[in-house]
């Protein structure tokens, strides 16, 4: 099908217009947007239904967003089935509290509504200097998110109508002291206990599994001795260097790119200055400036009187630290070396003229420019090579452009080989062999996942068929096509029964520890004397002892009516334990600012709690349904 589409571009392009052409005659244009942006039910909230359409647009917006904030993010990472059902539950989540803030009658009054767009960091960012909002650029913004300033600000009311229906159950939560020193109490109490541990490697020794054993194993688990699919490929890879090594640059242009860059290439005119300083910060007082203002205007007659003594000045009078013990002196500096008034001044001086009192944010100085270093004018010949790289550089970026679009035109419309493309734009067809889904070390293309995703799609697989032309990087594109496919498959047994075997004897080693230790409780509950353990300790979930969470949490939940208490934790891999309960031991005592956080810690929870329960509550109310299973 895909075959017959491609060799007959031409003649498909003219039976899809003639069959969408009438459509649109007799339907027109709003019923393929209707068309579009419905679809199946995917949730309904008080009898209003939520569409795939709607759902898929909130996804891309919510996409959006996030790029918006994250430019350098990667966007497969929001194209996961968990993302997308995610943004069902919250598009389900904002239906259903509108349609409970429409039902209790909530609203947000124009001040709360004023206030809220007040504290919006964008919108503050689009006023004046006088404080008013500048429309234009607020209507400008709003478009490119296809939105006008009436509706947005709709949409940011019924979002402050939303947040009411929930806030009221934040802000009405309580918690009092003692049940919350109660609760955590018991959440952190302590206990001794002697531990018994009963581990499969103890038990490794006594199996021996049966050739049948093993077999049995083998064929009731035969995901577990896969080999992963592979695949031997062939690609091609356009970036600025393959664009870049044909690129042939006139001599002529390059006498005229000289020309036109030589203050650049020349460098920076430097001068050496002295300066006194008087200081003044920029917020200090009107007074306390203008006196510094006066000081620096009586030193500079002072200058002007006896140029010669510049020095000495700045010696006795400059409040620059760092440089007045040098006479002023501050060596050479370049433009954008010092802040803008003082680089003005500086390099609208001649060699051995002094300014006037210049002001700056620090205060207020006088500058003597001391030497000029003129940037040395470098020759044609000596600047050829970088000037060819350069020029080069610049022609493979434009260049670029064009080879991409030809590389992803080639690659696709040829789709059964890479040679094309590589021919028309001089480029090697390279080869990997062994590949898997996940990339493995080195820094080749082949090791990319962007293309190993596309290498291991379906199309690629089947067909073995080029991929499309992927962006590995910038100004980067790479195309391959497998050669050689193996799919996953089951491993014969005789390749994998000692890996077999293996796990035969783990899993009958944990069966046996498991069941030694169901013996041993049941024996030492019957004559506690006869039980042999170590060393008791004192476990908390604040003081784990290096024990496993589930024999923590077993001996905490364990019933203390009757010490000792026995108890049997089931530790999976890892085996079997019996725990015995010895003392039941009050929480170590928690200081004063300790106690208060875990205390409001504690009222969060509860708050949350109730939070919880009460949007339950609203679900079943208003009958909010998600149609579709978790993905």
């Amino acid at each position: 099908m895909f075959d017959f589409v491609r060799k007959h571009t031409r003649i498909m392009q003219f039976l899809l217009f003639l069959l969408i052409f009438p459509s649109f005659v007799l339907f027109g244009l709003e019923g393929y947007n209707s068309f579009r942006e419905g679809g199946a039910t995917v949730a309904v909230v008080a009898g209003q239904d939520i569409t795939q359409g709607e759902w898929d647009a909130a996804h891309r917006s919510q996409v959006e967003r996030m790029q918006s904030s994250m430019p350098n993010v990667d966007v497969k990472l929001f194209d996961t089935p968990e993302a997308k059902y995610s943004t069902l539950e919250r598009l389900v989540r904002d239906r259903l509290l509108q349609v409970a803030a429409t039902q209790l009658r909530l609203g947000a009054s124009d001040a709360r509504l004023a206030a809220e767009l007040q504290q919006n960091p964008t919108i503050a960012a689009l006023r004046r200097p006088d404080g008013t909002l500048d429309m234009e650029r607020y209507r400008q913004l709003l478009g490119t998110q296809g939105m006008s300033p009436e509706s947005f600000e709709a949409q940011v009311r019924s979002d402050l109508a939303s947040r009411q229906v929930m806030s009221g159950i934040g802000v009405t939560s309580f918690s009092s002291a003692a049940l919350a020193d109660v609760t955590l109490n018991a959440f952190y109490e302590q206990r001794q206990v002697q531990v018994a541990r009963f581990t499969p490697a103890d038990f490794v020794a006594q199996i021996n599994p049966t050739d049948a054993d093993i077999e049995a194993y083998y064929k009731a688990n035969p995901d577990k001795f896969q080999s992963a699919e592979r695949a031997d490929i062939e690609y091609v890879v356009l970036n600025l260097a393959a664009v870049q090594k044909d690129i042939v640059v006139p001599e002529a242009e390059l006498k005229t790119y000289f020309e036109q860059n030589s203050a650049r290439l020349a460098g920076l005119e430097e001068r050496r200055a002295s300066h006194i300083l008087i200081n003044a910060d920029k917020g200090a007082p009107a007074a306390e400036r203008d006196a510094a203002r006066a000081k620096a205007q009586a030193l500079l007659a002072e200058v002007q009187k006896s140029p010669n003594q510049f020095a000495d000045l700045a010696r006795k009078s400059s409040q620059d630290t760092g440089s007045a013990a040098k006479g002023g002196d501050l060596d050479f500096f370049g433009r954008g070396a010092m802040v803008k008034p003082f680089e003005d001044a500086a390099f609208a001086l001649k060699k051995g003229e002094t300014s006037g009192v210049v002001e700056t944010d620090f205060g207020f100085h006088i500058i003597r420019v001391t030497d000029i270093k003129q940037p040395e004018q470098k020759s044609f010949e000596s600047q050829r090579a970088k000037l060819e790289l350069e020029v080069r550089a610049q022609l493979a970026q434009r260049k670029f452009a064009e080879a991409a679009e030809q590389f992803t035109n080639i690659v696709y419309e040829q789709s059964d080989t890479l040679k094309p493309a590589a021919e028309r734009l001089k480029l090697d067809v390279q080869t990997a062999s062994n590949l898997g889904r996940e990339p493995v070390a080195g820094n080749t293309a082949a090791n990319n996942p962007k293309l190993l995703a596309a290498v291991f799609s379906q199309d690629s697989i089947e067909k073995k068929r080029n991929t499309e032309a992927v962006e590995l990087a910038p100004n980067v594109l790479a195309a391959a096509r497998i050669t050689s496919y193996s799919p996953a498959r089951t491993l014969p047994l005789e390749e994998v029964k000692a890996r077999v075997r293996e796990q035969v004897v783990a899993q009958q080693a944990g069966e046996r520890a498991r069941s030694e230790g169901a013996a041993k409780l049941a024996e030492w509950k019957a004559s506690p004397d006869a039980a042999k353990l170590p060393a008791a300790i004192v476990v908390s979930r604040e003081a784990k002892q290096a024990q496993p969470s589930a024999l923590v949490e077993a001996a905490l939940r364990a019933s203390t009516r009757t010490l000792p208490a026995w108890v049997g934790v089931d530790l999976g891999a890892s085996g079997y334990a019996v725990v015995k309960v010895e003392k039941v031991l009050p929480r170590d005592a928690a200081n004063a600012t300790g106690l208060a956080r875990e205390r409001d810690q504690y009222a969060q929870w509860w708050a949350s709690a109730e939070g919880l329960a009460y949007y339950k509550l609203l679900k079943e109310k208003f009958k909010a349904e998600i149609k579709i299973a978790r993905l």
